[in-house]
């Protein structure tokens, strides 16, 4: 889930050799744009901008919504760096990531560290001066939990890596509210457990299918440690949880008609879709039949569906 744009290089292989005239500007700029990891940022803006509806209940002041989303960019693409640049020496044995700028020589380690720690003070001070000190201490303690937590204890440690360590994912949800109304309610909290829950079930499908990466680095993720049957009982149990906990607005008020529908229907295909893979995982299929990513394809979609609707319902109303 990461844009590069740099030359390529075996895996196994960290280029820490390359002259600055093998260095083109613009590769280098958009060399410094990936270790920002811009399509992850994205994902994450889906379920900032309309929870900032929502708490409005109509249509927020565009300039904060401005601010709270460039702040959210530098804020979250600060934790990516720094997560490549603790990450450097696995990336360079892993496939998957064996283009990031790190690894192809095209950022040096000392630039990234530097990088990193730079989009960090920028997107704090920017909050905290333009927006709101509460969402600029939300912002920071995202990118430490994603940093520290996740990456320096978590992630290299145990397989309930991406489930503890997924909160700093969630998050840019209260940050989304409090930007708006300096404060907080029932309402992000909900929407913060629903992308709690939905963490694992997105990323184990990705991680079934790359878990020979994972397992040639020593990451323990969940797929690498268990059977493709046990990892699907637990997408599953996460699955219903988060569809569950996503039905809690509309009795508690915080939203109406529209938002239900599109989260039953959304939800339902979910469920469907989970439960479709645990039956060929039960069924011992493996390979390209055992379709785990299109839970993966999925489940971005479902979250950028659940997230509109939590925009839309408020003029619906």
């Amino acid at each position: 889930m990461c844009v590069t744009a740099v030359e390529s290089r075996p895996a196994g292989q960290l280029g820490t050799s390359i002259s600055p005239s093998q260095r083109p500007f613009g590769a280098r700029v958009k060399a410094f744009v990936a270790l920002t990891k811009p399509r992850i940022i994205e994902l994450l803006l889906i379920t900032t901008v309309p929870v900032m509806f929502l708490a409005q209940q109509g249509v927020p002041d565009l300039k904060l919504v401005f601010l709270t989303c460039l702040g959210g960019y530098l804020s979250a693409g600060g934790a990516n760096a720094l997560n490549m640049y603790i990450d450097r020496d696995i990336d360079a044995l892993m496939e998957r990531t064996s283009q990031r700028p790190l690894v192809t020589g095209m950022v040096s380690p000392r630039e990234c560290l530097a990088f990193g720690i730079a989009l960090a003070v920028i997107s704090t001070l920017l909050f905290g001066l333009t927006v709101n000190w509460l969402s600029a201490w939300l912002s920071l303690g995202a990118l430490l939990f994603y940093v520290v937590v996740y990456t320096m204890i978590l992630k290299r440690r145990t397989s309930q890596n991406i489930v503890w360590g997924g909160i700093a994912g969630c998050l840019p949800v209260l940050i989304g509210w409090s930007a708006v109304t300096n404060s907080m309610s029932w309402a992000p909290v909900i929407l913060f457990l629903v992308m709690f829950f939905w963490t694992p079930p997105h990323y184990w499908p990705l991680s079934m299918k790359v878990k020979a990466d994972y397992a040639r680095v020593g990451v323990p993720m969940l797929p690498v440690i268990a059977s493709n049957k046990v990892v699907a009982k637990q997408i599953v149990i996460y699955s219903w949880v988060m569809v569950a906990v996503s039905l809690l607005l509309t009795p508690l008020g915080y939203t109406g008609w529209f938002y239900t529908a599109v989260a039953l229907l959304a939800g339902g295909f979910w469920l469907w879709e989970a439960h479709g893979l645990q039956n060929r995982a039960k069924a011992e299929v493996a390979g390209a039949k055992l379709k785990e990513m299109r839970l993966f394809h999925w489940s971005i979609t479902y979250v950028s569906i659940l997230f509109v609707a939590v925009a839309v319902d408020p003029f619906l109303r």
